[in-house]
């Protein structure tokens, strides 16, 4: 066996199935058409091709029964299943950015409107402060038990915290205790957070086939962003419907207690999806090996620890991008309605209302910019969503700041434009930086602190930038500075659309896909056969 840890035979994956030619078809045979030559092989083509890597011929050669031939219903449940959750997740974080500036005198109804804000904003912060514990957590459990199990639990903790914010007392009834009980369920909605996007995205990436990996991927930030707009648009029909004494005194809770019947629903589709094929691989080569091991095999040791110090280069990556990406997004989302109410003079109702649209029109355009990101690679869309953040944020915050509907409008817009092709790939490129049996773990450490550092923070960080400054053109600043430093990592980041993930066998979408993927192969650019987690056999022409 290699020593790879991410050894594996996608055939044996019990969720998907193996393309196959009839019995003793040359697909199957050695040096048969299915069974392509390596160059130089007796049996191989002359046609000169770039090795995958310098001064080395493939060891190994692709046969069909390699490769995984997408079970269609099965992604279908997977993808439905992570959306709802992903759905509820972000409703939930959404809810208590659009209450901010209602939340705030229940918990510290003494203290000035400033410091209200940067408290409240403060504790929508400490929520990001909690995601890498959970990613560290979340991550290796995934990696270790499987993430089907791992992202049932986090989308229980997301949805018992969020309903228990629903039956807080507020200052009145237990003083600053209230505040102490609400910072603390923030951090339990934190932990859980830290496990889902992660996991979501390495799930879906090892479900969908790789040439619609960026589309099908890009769905989960579809919801996220669903998500928002259902909370924005429950929040503003409160606001119009109820009074502002009502909406203080008890109108608030609704949104949050609305998680626990939201949060089963969203449990039992996510309990009805099945571990990703290329995982379920990957675990039986790694119970194999140390069934079969007479001692310790490093390659098997992917804690914490062990994992920063192996892709310590991926993680900076990763973690460079989620935050370029993210801030805009945040700025969006969760500080815009606060923005909006506090430095434009726009009453929360407004400032809310305004949001909504704007994320919808964003959300339903997002898989379209996954789609785009499988036809010209991820590397260019993503290069638009760094560039248009540095082109057009001080014109976005211009045109807020004129203070019409139609300008303010206008203005989220342009902020929405990048982020759309800024997260519509970040589901697809991160999780292919790291290999199978550790990409989980990967994902959870990379992404959830660099939320923790930038992104989560990014209302608390240009509020206080304006507070300070007494600019309102700081937030602009900050995203074309964010984006600067994304570009940067764009450039270093390796293509991976259409290319089969790390530690994994390639995946299509039809059985015929499969036969023509193995009779090209040696002509392939997006295959690297010395990088696939073959199981030992000789090559064909070759003494067994």
């Amino acid at each position: 066996m290699p020593t790879d840890p991410d050894s594996q035979k996608t055939l044996t994956a019990p969720t998907g199935r193996s393309a196959s030619a009839p019995d003793g078809s040359a697909a199957d045979r050695p040096g048969g058409s299915g069974d392509a030559a390596v160059k130089g092989s007796p049996h191989g083509s002359s046609t000169p091709r770039k090795p995958a890597r310098k001064f080395r011929l493939p060891s190994h050669r692709l046969k069909v029964s390699d490769v995984n031939v997408v079970n269609k219903p099965m992604l279908k449940k997977a993808i439905g299943g992570t959306i709802v959750g992903n759905t509820m997740e972000w409703y939930d974080v959404g809810v208590f950015g659009y209450l901010v500036t209602t939340m705030g005198p229940v918990f510290l109804p003494d203290a000035d409107p400033a410091v209200r804000t940067l408290f409240m904003l403060g504790t929508f912060a400490v929520t990001f402060v909690a995601r890498p514990l959970g990613g560290i957590v979340c991550g290796w459990l995934g990696d270790k038990v499987g993430r089907q199990r791992v992202l049932a639990a986090t989308l229980t903790m997301m949805a018992a915290s969020t309903f228990g914010i629903g039956l807080l007392p507020g200052y009145a009834q237990i003083g600053g205790w209230a505040a102490a009980l609400l910072v603390t369920l923030k951090l339990i909605q934190g932990f859980s957070t830290g496990g889902e996007y992660a996991g979501a995205t390495t799930f879906v990436s090892e479900y969908a086939p790789d040439k619609k990996r960026g589309f099908f991927a890009s769905f989960l930030d579809m919801g996220s962003y669903l998500g928002f707009a259902v909370g924005a648009a429950l929040v503003s029909v409160l606001q119009l419907t109820l009074s502002a004494s009502d909406m203080e005194a008890w109108g608030w809770r609704i949104p949050f207690l609305l998680a626990g019947p939201l949060g089963l629903i969203a449990i039992y589709f996510r309990s009805k999806i099945e571990e990703s094929p290329q995982f379920q691989a990957t675990l039986d080569a790694q119970e194999a090996k140390v069934n079969s091991a007479t001692e310790k095999d490093p390659s098997t040791n992917t804690g914490p620890i062990m994992l920063v110090k192996t892709y310590w280069r991926q993680i900076i990556l990763a973690m460079i991008l989620a935050a370029a990406a993210n801030t805009v997004g945040y700025a969006l989302t969760s500080y815009m309605p606060t923005y909006l109410t506090d430095s434009k003079g726009y009453d929360p109702i407004h400032g809310t209302l305004l949001t909504i649209p704007v994320l919808v029109i964003m959300a339903a355009c997002i898989p379209l910019t996954g789609r785009l990101s499988d036809k010209v690679g991820r590397r260019p869309v993503l290069w638009v969503g760094a560039g248009s953040t540095v082109v057009l944020s001080i014109p976005a915050f211009l045109l807020i700041g004129i203070g019409e509907v139609w300008s303010t409008l206008a203005g989220l817009a342009l902020v929405a434009f990048p982020v759309t092709f800024y997260v519509a790939n970040l589901a697809s490129a991160l999780p292919a930086l790291f290999p199978t049996s550790s990409r989980y773990g990967g994902m959870g450490i990379a992404y959830n602190f660099s939320m923790a550092i930038f992104g989560g923070t990014t209302p608390f960080i240009v509020a206080s930038l304006i507070q300070a400054t007494g600019n309102d053109m700081m937030p602009a600043y900050y995203l074309m500075a964010t984006s600067v430093i994304g570009g940067i990592a764009i450039y270093f980041l390796p293509e991976s659309a259409r290319r089969p993930l790390p530690g994994s066998m390639p995946s299509v979408a039809t059985e015929e896909e499969a036969r023509e993927l193995v009779a090209t192969q040696e002509d392939n650019p997006l295959l690297d056969l010395d990088a696939m987690p073959f199981e030992d056999r000789p090559l064909a022409g070759t003494p067994s």
